[in-house]
């Protein structure tokens, strides 16, 4: 009896997992498509993180520093605050992708926000 429950409990979570990753994957594609990136690379696992780079105007070679624990977080909050930057987001809507990707992501991307890609690390359009 117990064995069924949490095979159910499982499939519940397994199903929840696979409708956020969509949901999140989905907004990605529309936001590579506003940067003028192909939207499948959202789907494919190195690669969209290469074009996520491309698209904020970071170089490729910081692929290697999400291999190293401590800068990997460094890292991803310098990416996440140039991808709200060049979106012409600001501070909390960059937290809000890092926190709530799920929500933020099909925002930015299904929302009115333009693609304003600038110099290295965006712009300097990034407010409170």
């Amino acid at each position: 009896m117990q064995e069924g429950v949490l095979g159910a409990g499982l499939a519940v979570i397994l199903l929840l997992s696979v409708v956020i990753f969509l949901f999140t994957a989905v907004g990605l594609w529309k936001v590579y498509t506003k940067a003028g990136e192909p939207g499948w690379a959202a789907f494919i696992p190195i690669y969209n993180f290469i074009v996520l780079l491309r698209i904020t105007n970071n170089p490729i070679w910081y692929v290697v520093l999400f291999i190293i624990p401590i800068v990997q977080f460094i890292a991803a909050i310098k990416v996440t605050l140039d991808l709200a930057d060049v979106f012409g987001k600001g501070l909390l809507y960059a937290i809000g992708l890092a926190f709530l990707p799920m929500i933020f992501f099909p925002l930015l991307g299904f929302g009115d926000a333009r693609y304003q890609g600038s110099g290295p690390g965006g712009g300097d359009n990034l407010t409170v």
